[in-house]
């Protein structure tokens, strides 16, 4: 496996919950996929038919140099490339809180993909809160830059979410919340400094 993938996946615990819900040789829609390793990681271990969208030229071609189908564009112009269920799974993997059209990506998200995949960092997870309560902004493994130079434009914990996805659309599947690469069994809220949901559209 190409190093670049493994040294990822030690960064990225959500990657492998994610690759747990893919079905092998689906076909895959990223969205604001980064350099690609995940896609990379798909197409390698479930042969998945993978495609990404991504806007920034630097991750545009890092997809390329890991062989992964990318698109140049900016989620909040929306997906009207795309038919309604063109993809097997539509994936927002830490994108969601950097994005500020948040309901409009998620009602086109699960439009386009039969079911989707979304990870976010949890804002709710107990030192971001103390961290708040001492007057300042939280920064950690999850959330690694200072407000100055934050990619991150929303502020949203697991009871957000969960709050946020009947009004768009959105029926709640399955969900792992984790910290340190490890599932947090109860508190989650509190607990937990990542969350990933298997979703689709309601009705």
């Amino acid at each position: 496996m190409n190093p670049v993938v493994i040294d990822s996946l030690h960064t990225r615990p959500d990657f492998r919950a994610i690759a747990r819900w893919v079905e092998p040789r689906a076909t895959v829609l990223d969205l604001g996929c980064g350099d690609g390793v995940l896609l990379a990681l798909l197409a390698k271990e479930l042969d998945v038919k993978g495609y990404g969208i991504e806007i920034n030229d630097a991750g545009v071609l890092a997809c390329v140099k890991h062989g992964v189908n990318v698109m140049q564009q900016n989620l909040e112009d929306g997906l009207r490339l795309f038919e309604d269920d063109s993809f097997d799974f539509a994936i927002l993997s830490q994108t969601l809180q950097t994005i500020h059209q948040t309901a409009a990506i998620l009602r086109e998200t699960v439009r386009v993909g039969k079911e989707c995949i979304v990870s976010f960092p949890n804002f709710g997870y107990w030192p971001h809160r103390f961290a708040v309560l001492r007057g300042r902004m939280p920064v950690s493994r999850s959330l690694p830059y200072q407000w100055h130079n934050t990619p991150n434009v929303r502020v949203l914990t697991i009871r957000d979410f969960e709050a946020l996805a009947p009004e768009v659309g959105i029926e709640i599947l399955d969900r792992v919340v984790l910290h340190g690469g490890r599932a947090v069994r109860w508190g989650a809220n509190w607990r937990g400094s990542l969350a990933v949901y298997r979703v689709k559209r309601s009705g």
